[in-house]
């Protein structure tokens, strides 16, 4: 985890690995399985049967891929489990895109607001288009738009030393209500989701193949 003054965050979002242990010592099983599979955008929301965190795209998936499919209270209840819990709205955008290091890196410096979770511009990240190269896993599918999640860790480090705060998959955010903000944009989208004045609400009860999480904690 990365600490900041009063809390600290995952510097990746939760993967497949990570979420089996929960898993198996709860004997959780999520609402996408319950149901039938999860959720793709095609001609609308569209039902993948088979598709579940376990099986993001219905075929043997890598433990370091982010888990999906799984809905808010889904994620907030592994983040429970592990001692954490989902990050406040502040908290995460403090960590994206406020650099906190006092020695970082040469791309970044102490104490700028960046634009994006990589810094000035997007490139690194895992988005369609503007973000650069393709990171994606190889599914063995045919993928209606973009290429696919990576890896949890898998791209360029960004603002604060932190992984896929842009792109990659939306992270569920702590919220009161029937919604809750989801932050960075996904693969399946351009650089805009991930621009620090992107705002985006889902379902609390929504799941789908773009959506994640990271935990977080007080200090």
């Amino acid at each position: 985890m990365q600490k900041f003054n009063n809390f600290q965050i995952d510097r990746t979002e939760v993967t497949i690995g990570d979420f089996r242990k929960f898993a198996e010592a709860t004997k959780f099983r999520s609402q996408a399985e319950v149901e039938g599979g999860g959720f793709e955008y095609g001609a609308g929301w569209e039902r993948r049967p088979g598709w579940t965190w376990q099986r993001p795209h219905g075929v043997t998936a890598n433990d370091q891929e982010p888990a999906v499919h799984l809905n808010y209270a889904e994620a907030q209840a592994y983040c429970e489990w592990a001692g954490k819990r989902l990050p406040t709205d502040e908290e995460w955008a403090s960590a994206a895109y406020h650099e906190q290091r006092r020695n970082p890196p040469a791309d970044f410096e102490f104490g700028k607001v960046y634009a994006y979770p990589t810094g000035d511009d997007p490139t690194g990240a895992n988005c369609l288009g503007e973000c650069g190269p393709s990171l994606s896993v190889d599914h063995g599918v045919n993928l209606r738009r973009g290429t696919g999640h990576t890896m949890a860790g898998n791209s360029k480090a960004g603002v604060n030393g932190l992984y896929e705060m842009g792109a990659n998959v939306w992270e569920w955010i702590q919220g009161e209500g029937p919604q809750a903000r989801t932050r960075g944009g996904s693969w399946w989208y351009g650089a805009r989701p991930m621009h620090r004045e992107h705002s985006a609400y889902k379902p609390k009860d929504f799941y789908a193949i773009y959506i994640g999480f990271r935990c977080a904690s007080d200090l």
